[in-house]
């Protein structure tokens, strides 16, 4: 009987509201279990209180249908977002045994993956928003290697030169701090899920 190694996958986490704001329009569900890990982020359409809602009610949707495929699940939070202003929304979910992620993104939430050969992989999102109407989802499937770096952000957070960020350190803290002090003063809410999918 062999051992088998399953990737352990470490995160680090940020989120800001717009003005400081008791709102805050983005959201962000993660799950970590022995054979997949599991990020949707949501950026509820403008920002405030029904920004909020939107993205919470993505939120909800991800925890309940988590064990579901990428398209599934996206099904499920466009389901949810009927009757709110609607909402941008991520879903990354990593195959640990097959060292594999898929990846759905509908509207201005951005996803890269940097490898530690220097490659870098960005799925281009579809342009829109789900707010409950009947869509179809674009997923794609990528091998990935053990070491990647990963990160998911709001449009709150404009970066340019991701490569040269992820090249400059291995460590995540390094990396989430940096990245911290790019962030100009809120003006509107931010989030970002910084990940290592580790050997």
């Amino acid at each position: 009987m062999m051992n088998e190694s399953i990737p352990q996958v470490k995160v680090e986490t940020y989120q800001v509201s717009k003005n400081g704001s008791h709102y805050c329009g983005d959201s962000y569900f993660i799950a970590d279990t022995e054979d997949y890990f599991l990020c949707v982020v949501a950026d509820g359409l403008g920002s405030g209180e029904y920004a909020m809602y939107a993205a919470v009610a993505v939120k909800e949707a991800a925890e309940r249908f988590q064990n579901q495929e990428v398209e599934e699940i996206m099904s499920q939070c466009n389901n949810a977002l009927k009757s709110t202003r609607g909402a941008a929304v991520s879903v990354l979910k990593i195959y640990k045994k097959k060292l594999q992620f898929i990846y759905s993104g509908v509207g201005n939430i951005r996803f890269y993956l940097y490898s530690p050969d220097g490659n870098l992989t960005y799925p281009i999102p579809v342009n829109g928003f789900l707010s409950g109407k009947p869509q179809s989802f674009k997923t794609g499937t990528f091998s990935y290697q053990p070491g990647s770096h990963f990160l998911i952000h709001t449009d709150g957070i404009s970066i340019s030169g991701i490569k040269n960020i992820f090249s400059r350190s291995r460590s995540l803290s390094d990396i989430s701090s940096y990245m911290q002090m790019s962030i100009p003063p809120s003006n509107d809410d931010a989030t970002y899920v910084l990940g290592c999918i580790g050997h």
